[in-house]
């Protein structure tokens, strides 16, 4: 678990030091333009998204009296699509996958993985632009999808997470190569709490949500 901690936060430093480097260019950039630009996109734009990371768990999925998990930090892939309606106000579509590795803690035994697929609807508000720098927030409702695969140190055994009601929060930047393309970072909360079924036996406590760290790129049409 250590070792995968510390290949996560490797990552998210490569990703902070990235996002330094950017806000360095962009302020350059700013400086060259002498102002800041109200608005983030051209009205009538379609954005397609393309980004893959890291997501850990926000808590212990399951804490019950018969079975406490160890969950690894899980993959993570987004896709999006989005159209601007102004200068400021997106509404589109994003289709995440997720996977963690879960064990139990106390026996130390594999349980197998939990993979999520979210179809999650999209507002997203980019208010302004910081010469080729332009942050945003977006918000998503819908679903997720869970399902769990099975080890095989625990034949036998069957777990059924349920399917649930997904909020996700995000917010990153995207910096502007040119005015069709531009590199992506984002971090986001993404809330799965739900309840899962084990060999015919309901367990309430089973909540998977987790933070999302995500570089990738964007698409402008």
């Amino acid at each position: 678990m250590s070792r995968v901690m510390f290949r996560a936060w490797s990552l998210l430093s490569l990703m902070l030091f990235g996002a330094l480097v950017l806000g360095a260019a962009s302020g350059q950039a700013q400086a060259e333009e002498g102002k800041i630009q109200n608005g983030g996109i051209e009205p009538g734009k379609f954005v397609l998204g393309m980004r893959a990371g890291f997501a850990p768990v926000t808590q212990t999925v399951s804490e019950g009296p018969d079975l406490r998990t160890s969950t690894d930090v899980g993959s993570l892939v987004n896709f999006e699509a989005m159209y601007s309606l102004n200068h400021w106000l997106l509404v589109g579509m994003m289709l995440e996958w997720e996977r963690h590795g879960m064990s139990e803690e106390r026996a130390n035994t594999d349980l197998g993985h939990q993979d999520t697929v979210s179809v999650l609807p999209t507002v997203e508000v980019r208010p302004v632009k910081f010469g080729s720098l332009v942050p945003y927030a977006n918000m998503s409702f819908g679903v997720n999808v869970n399902s769990f695969g099975e080890s095989r140190a625990i034949r036998g055994t069957t777990i059924s997470p349920s399917n649930t009601f997904a909020w996700r929060l995000g917010w990153g930047a995207d910096y502007m190569f040119t005015k069709q393309l531009a590199l992506n970072t984002e971090m986001a909360y993404k809330r799965n709490d739900g309840h899962a079924t084990i060999n015919g036996d309901r367990v309430n406590d089973w909540n998977a949500s987790s933070f999302g760290f995500l570089v990738g790129v964007k698409m402008f049409f």
